[in-house]
């Protein structure tokens, strides 16, 4: 049998398949385009996939493992996950009363120079640790911190507010209601706060 001939037994076999399917399987679409799952009258999945020439060839799934999943079980890993996720994102160690702290910074609001010192302001507490203002704010641009004043630098994703005032300046609020003022020497970094500015053309101009 020549080449040409088993292409158009394949292509027979294919066309005689899916119309069974059609007419003696449920088939549920998959997110795939052209892909459906059919079962058939045998108990036997088989995976449609769609080629280049819009024909199909069938994969048979059967032999795949069928795990049983309890929705408790399920929704425990699924939070577990979820922790473990949060975990992985950028955290910052520093010494405090005679410990190390490592902290998600993700959940620092805001970094103030208080004389020698810079506290981190965190969602629940203040810490005080010993490093300039300077030194934190270089390190910290890299993971979306901006300074807004020769005293204080911001976390981006905090800010929730930022008003204009008849000075030039701008007053910025954070989560929790607190309030920072952005002075005009570093009011050009507001444009950070956002990817997209809508109506806003004349913001930190």
């Amino acid at each position: 049998m020549s080449d040409r001939e088993i292409q158009h037994q394949k292509a027979i076999a294919r066309e005689m398949f899916v119309q069974q399917a059609a007419h003696n399987v449920d088939v549920s679409t998959s997110p795939l385009r052209g892909t459906a799952i059919c079962s058939t009258d045998s108990g036997r999945d088989y995976t449609l996939e769609s080629t280049a020439d819009e024909c199909c060839r069938a994969a048979d799934t059967s032999l795949l493992p069928v795990v049983p999943v309890d929705a408790e079980d399920f929704m425990r890993v699924w939070r577990q996950l979820e922790v473990i996720t949060k975990r992985q994102g950028p955290r910052i160690a520093f010494k405090a009363k005679g410990s190390i702290l490592l902290l998600d910074l993700a959940d620092i609001l805001a970094v103030q120079a208080e004389g020698n010192y810079v506290s981190l302001r965190h969602r629940t507490n203040a810490y005080l640790v010993r490093e300039s203002l300077s030194s934190m704010a270089e390190k910290l641009k890299l993971y979306g911190f901006i300074r807004i004043h020769r005293s204080v630098v911001v976390n981006i994703s905090a800010v929730e507010e930022i008003q204009p005032l008849p000075t030039g300046e701008y007053r910025l609020r954070v989560r929790g209601g607190k309030e920072y003022l952005v002075t005009r020497t570093y009011k050009d970094n507001l444009r950070d706060l956002a990817q997209l500015w809508v109506g806003s053309e004349r913001l930190c101009s």
